[in-house]
């Protein structure tokens, strides 16, 4: 099984559409929660946090929370923003991983200039309180997913994929060879050879209609 460098190190060669082509059981977090910042990846363990219009626990957790964990915040339908400007640059300064929040944020402005991945599911100029501590490193439901403390998360502009070490153990080696597979196929048919003769199309559906299993694959 490979170690948490290990699977940082090939997963920042990777994107999340390879990764859950070579296992589609993984956990894809509901496309809804989007990136703010974009054009980087997202590789961290999961440091949970649950609240409910209030972020004083996201303030508890931005303190716990170590290097190369990512705060993943459940705010139970919170309509109020839990994070700004500030949360996120704090998280950069000790060096986590990123911000994933299924529920509001605002500055916005800002926050798209901050080289960290942060993700949340809608945006909204009036913050929550500060009055409530609920619970952190809990599993907790996040786009739709259960995140456990520890997980890791995997993301790009295209989403998150919540997975564990084991997950992506055996996820990475064959997510690696489709990312090959295609830069083959693209590098083909930018010198004129058609995508259909590189995939079993005329077989493959030939047996859906007869009603047969089949798969769809490349033959190059």
């Amino acid at each position: 099984m490979m170690d948490f460098e290990e699977i940082k190190r090939r997963l920042s060669l990777l994107d999340t559409a390879c990764i859950c082509d070579a296992n589609k059981d993984l956990r894809a977090i509901d496309s809804a929660i989007r990136p703010i910042t974009t054009g980087l990846k997202l590789i961290g363990r999961a440091h949970t946090v649950t609240c409910h219009e209030d972020f004083l626990t996201v303030v508890k957790a931005l303190r716990d929370a170590e290097q190369d964990e990512v705060l993943v915040i459940d705010s139970q339908g919170s309509r109020r923003a839990l994070t700004g400007e500030l949360f996120p640059t704090e998280a950069m300064r000790k060096q986590l991983a990123g911000v994933v929040i299924d529920g509001p944020c605002r500055d916005t402005a800002k926050i798209r200039t901050l080289p960290i991945p942060y993700y949340a599911r809608s945006i909204y100029p009036v913050a929550g309180t500060t009055s409530k501590i609920f619970e952190t490193q809990i599993p907790i439901s996040c786009g739709g997913v259960i995140v456990h403390p520890g997980d890791i998360l995997f993301g790009d502009d295209d989403g998150v994929v919540v997975a564990t070490t084991a997950e992506l153990s055996k996820a990475i080696p064959i997510a690696e060879d489709i990312q090959k597979k295609e830069g083959l196929l693209l590098t083909k048919m930018e010198e004129g050879v058609s995508l259909l003769d590189m995939l079993n199309f005329e077989e493959h559906s030939a047996k859906v209609c007869a009603g047969k299993e089949s798969e769809l694959k490349f033959i190059v």
